[in-house]
């Protein structure tokens, strides 16, 4: 068996593994948090890792995945009504003062250069993971009761594969225009149309089932789930180009390698991290969350 054969073996081997558990994940809320707890905390430490190679830069890597970690959860205990105190997010931002006055006493060389990566590291991760909170729990005020809906997150990341695979098929058969050259030379306008035309149409067949078998709480009608799939494949395609920028200024191939084919978790999330707050903020343009 050839390397290229066993290199794509292992490819698929992890692949039906990862989505078998992000799909697993999504069928009870309970192990959504844990995923997306897990998911935040193992991509918080690949990222400090990368950055901390950089020449004068050191974020504190275990207190900075803690604190996103917490986040994500304060997030879905404050969204969940389990507490609606502030309070919550009181731990979260002692943290993160706490890692700006640490500055004062690490003598490291360049505290801005900290500073400024362990924000990123906030803002890029951290905050969009504890989003997919919003997109799954729901005030329903019919029962004054918070629901919890698979539908639309699971659907947020069965586009963005979908995307993947219906950009790269196309891309391989019709490309011949680069989509962005100095950032991704692979990928052309002809494959990120056709991934855009196979996650509409996916998009319609899930608001089509979803009105006809009274799952979807947000109550979408086909029309407005087709405008989500194309939020998610215009976002999701910056967050995939947003990290090869990334990739690119670090002069890495791949983020990590605790995905054997795939490459680390930015690797495999770069496209959720535009997407997931993305969609949020078309679901509350539209009204159709509280």
């Amino acid at each position: 068996m050839s390397d290229k054969q066993k290199n794509l073996i292992i490819r698929t081997v992890t692949g039906v593994v990862f989505i078998a558990v992000m799909v697993g994940g999504f069928l009870h809320p309970a192990t959504m948090l844990v995923l997306f707890a897990a998911i935040t905390g193992l991509t918080l430490w690949e990222y400090s890792g990368l950055v901390n190679q950089r020449d004068n830069v050191c974020v504190n890597r275990l207190i900075s995945t803690v604190a996103g970690v917490y986040f994500v959860l304060a997030v879905a205990g404050y969204r969940l009504g389990v507490t609606r105190d502030f309070i919550v997010f009181v731990p979260y931002i002692l943290t993160i003062v706490y890692l700006f006055i640490s500055e004062l006493y690490l003598n490291n060389k360049d505290a801005i250069n900290d500073w400024a990566y362990t924000m990123l590291g906030q803002m890029y991760i951290a905050m969009p993971f504890s989003l997919i909170s919003i997109l799954g729990f729901d005030y329903q005020p019919a029962d004054g009761a918070m629901h919890y809906d698979m539908l639309v997150p699971l659907s947020v990341f069965i586009c963005l594969w979908i995307n993947d695979t219906g950009a790269y098929c196309s891309g391989s058969l019709f490309g011949r225009h680069k989509l962005f050259p100095r950032i991704s030379p692979g990928k052309t306008w002809e494959g990120s149309i056709g991934g855009a035309v196979f996650v509409i149409a996916v998009a319609g067949l899930i608001g089509w089932w979803s009105s006809n078998n009274a799952q979807d709480i947000h109550a979408m009608s086909i029309g407005e789930w087709m405008g989500l799939g194309l939020v998610i494949v215009v976002f999701g395609t910056w967050g995939d180009l947003v990290e090869s920028l990334f990739k690119r200024t670090l002069g890495i191939k791949d983020s990590g390698k605790i995905l054997p084919g795939h490459g680390g978790m930015l690797d495999r999330f770069d496209s959720s991290l535009m997407a997931i707050p993305a969609s949020v903020v078309y679901l509350y343009t539209l009204s159709l969350i509280n």
